[in-house]
């Protein structure tokens, strides 16, 4: 999905609050990263496992509290059977209602957490790796019934509800615009899980915006579909 530097400037949204937050006098320091203080060298050096071990330790996380959430982008696609190429960044969806408690739950845990300009999601770090918890997909509220449809997975050994595979390539495809248009990211993982699809539905979905036909249409020139 696509992410800011970790310089983005940091606003005020109702219901979630501001929480990357500097110490004031003698309050204690925020908690920090628990992996913040271990070697660097520990640390995976391929950046594919760094991203898959940030979305065990968020999903981990999740999964203790009981949230409503399911792993997306191409770490879910990975999941589902997909190449081991993963994008820059790793994203949870989750219902806008609980973005509150879920930046809550990551904060108590030491993560850093912080609110971007866009106004569709947070941001966190783990093992060094951004971490995008997103309620809006494609410009559309993320909701219980496509949460409710995620199937749980092993994601690199720890099970957690992962995107289904319509919903997954529907809010990659629908996400398609004049200012955002990477067929060559969303193409791998379209041949990859092609057979999971329901794809009527995911063009049903889309309705008639052009760059989503324009994907439908090269994946029918390329025997994907």
């Amino acid at each position: 999905m696509t992410q800011n530097g970790d310089d983005a400037t940091l606003v005020r949204r109702p219901g979630i609050p501001d929480l990357r937050t500097a110490p004031d006098g003698d309050e204690p320091a925020p908690p920090q990263d628990p992996q913040a203080d271990q070697p660097l060298q520990e640390l995976p050096q391929d950046r594919n496992q760094a991203l898959l071990e940030a979305a065990k330790q968020v999903g981990a996380l999740l999964k203790r509290k009981e949230h409503l959430f399911a792993l997306a982008g191409s770490v879910a696609a990975y999941a589902h059977g997909g190449e081991k190429n993963l994008q820059h960044d790793v994203d949870f969806a989750i219902r806008p209602e609980d973005a509150e408690a879920v930046a809550a739950t990551l904060h108590e845990a030491g993560l850093t957490v912080y609110t971007p300009p866009e106004d569709w999601l947070i941001k966190a770090t783990c093992f060094g790796q951004p971490v995008d918890i997103i309620f809006e997909l494609a410009h559309r509220p993320v909701g219980a019934e496509m949460l409710e449809r995620a199937v749980e997975l092993s994601v690199d050994s720890v099970r957690m509800p992962v995107l289904a595979p319509t919903d997954l390539l529907w809010s990659l495809t629908a996400a398609f615009s004049e200012h955002h248009c990477d067929f060559g990211a969303a193409l791998p993982i379209a041949r990859a899980l092609r057979e999971k699809v329901d794809w009527e539905r995911v063009r049903r979905e889309c309705g008639d915006e052009p760059m989503p036909a324009a994907f439908f249409f090269l994946l029918e020139r390329l025997n994907v579909i």
